[in-house]
């Protein structure tokens, strides 16, 4: 298993020393992948993210960069004037553009375009990101850029991904197995309020960043069996619940919930009560929470931003698991967020698995969450990822 052991992802940033905002970037960025919402995934203390900003001792550019270390290497550059200016420095990003082509499907290098004009003077052809042409404060950009970022470490984990599965093929040829990522804006028609954030959520993923290029947006048509729909896109799905005072009453909504659960696909909820939910509905607890005001506009992105990083984190865990099934029994069931009791419906039945081992992202579950399953499901086994690599025993 000393191949599952190596990591995902890990993340580069490049700024030259005389940038004077090149780290409050970096860290920001830093602190977002590194932060508890991906540890769990990755381990650790979540994705590794590893700064060259300095020279190498007795060099004029900063220490090379292993491309080997990792399963993908995600390289940011921040070109700035500095950076641009200096012949050093920008021979060692060419070289590294030179050498992540070498490495295909599993590497790549992302500018960002910090200033107007400093693109021609880096020589390279990658498409930048452009910080020069955004507005607001320092502190808007950077969330933007983290949110820009993550859709595009999402974009190249998906074409990875295909990669693990179908390693025959070459890089135009897996582009006939990508399909968007499916978005299922869940909400009842009977709130006005509910409405009008789906509203300004599809309106924000279709006109915004690019990201019509990735995902597509459906509500789920009234009366259509959600199971059918979900079980045709299943792989490349997620779902934003809008919790609005009326979605708990409502049959269908419920049902879009638990098929979700059902389906492992990516879910966050979109917190908008603005009275009282009269009846707290169970299944939509273990998953992320996002406040949203009714008329809360501001908070959109934020939403787009917290389903972003779930999907980041589905194309993380899935391509920790296509890793793993050469390894694994048939009797190890993978699920890419903490088990609760709806997991056991979905486990297959005890004659063709009599005894499945669960194996889930760390951390491991509390004490009382364990008894509650084993006093339900004794003949289930639960390991976190990490106790299953070790080979942990109860």
């Amino acid at each position: 298993m000393d191949n599952l052991t190596r990591p995902i992802l890990v993340l580069y940033i490049i700024w030259h020393p005389d940038f004077s905002v090149g780290g409050a970037i970096a860290d920001a960025l830093r602190e977002h992948f590194r932060r508890k919402l991906y540890e769990n995934i990755a381990g650790g203390t979540g994705l590794s993210v590893i700064y060259r900003f300095a020279c190498a001792p007795g060099s004029t550019a900063p220490l090379p960069i292993d491309l080997n270390e990792a399963e993908t290497t995600a390289i940011v550059v921040l070109a700035d004037p500095n950076l641009v200016a200096d012949p050093d420095w920008t021979g060692y990003v060419r070289e590294l553009v030179d050498q992540t082509e070498l490495f295909g499907l599993g590497t790549r290098v992302f500018p960002i375009a910090i200033e107007s004009g400093v693109l021609g003077g880096l020589g390279i052809e990658e498409q930048a990101l452009r910080w020069d042409l955004w507005t607001g404060s320092l502190g808007d950009r950077r969330q933007r850029l983290t949110a820009e970022l993550t859709y595009e470490f999402c974009r190249m984990l998906r074409h990875y991904l295909e990669h693990l599965k179908r390693p025959a093929e070459d890089e135009v040829a897996l582009e006939a197995y990508l399909k968007k990522v499916q978005i299922f804006l869940s909400h009842s028609k009977h709130d006005a309020d509910g409405e009008q954030i789906a509203n300004a959520i599809r309106s924000r993923l279709h006109d915004g960043h690019g990201l019509a290029s990735f995902f597509d947006v459906h509500d789920i048509p009234a009366g259509l069996r959600f199971h059918k729909v979900l079980l045709q896109q299943v792989r490349v799905s997620a779902m934003v619940a809008i919790h609005t005072d009326s979605y708990s009453s409502r049959e269908w909504c419920r049902r879009e919930v638990i098929e979700a659960k059902r389906w492992n696909v990516p879910l966050v909820v979109a917190n908008s009560i603005s009275e009282i939910d009269e009846r707290g509905f169970p299944y939509m607890g273990n998953v992320p929470v996002v406040r949203v005001e009714p008329h809360g506009a501001d908070r959109i992105d934020f939403v787009i931003g917290r389903l972003l990083d779930e999907v980041l984190k589905d194309f993380l865990w899935r391509c920790r698991v296509e890793l793993a099934r050469g390894v694994a029994d048939q009797d190890v069931i993978f699920l890419p967020r903490p088990p609760e009791l709806i997991s056991l419906a979905s486990l297959p039945p005890a004659i063709d698995v009599p005894e499945p081992l669960i194996v889930y992202p760390d951390p491991p579950l509390s004490a009382e969450e364990e008894r509650l399953f084993a006093e339900i499901a004794p003949r289930v086994q639960l390991r976190s990822l990490t106790e299953w690599l070790a080979g942990a025993v109860r």
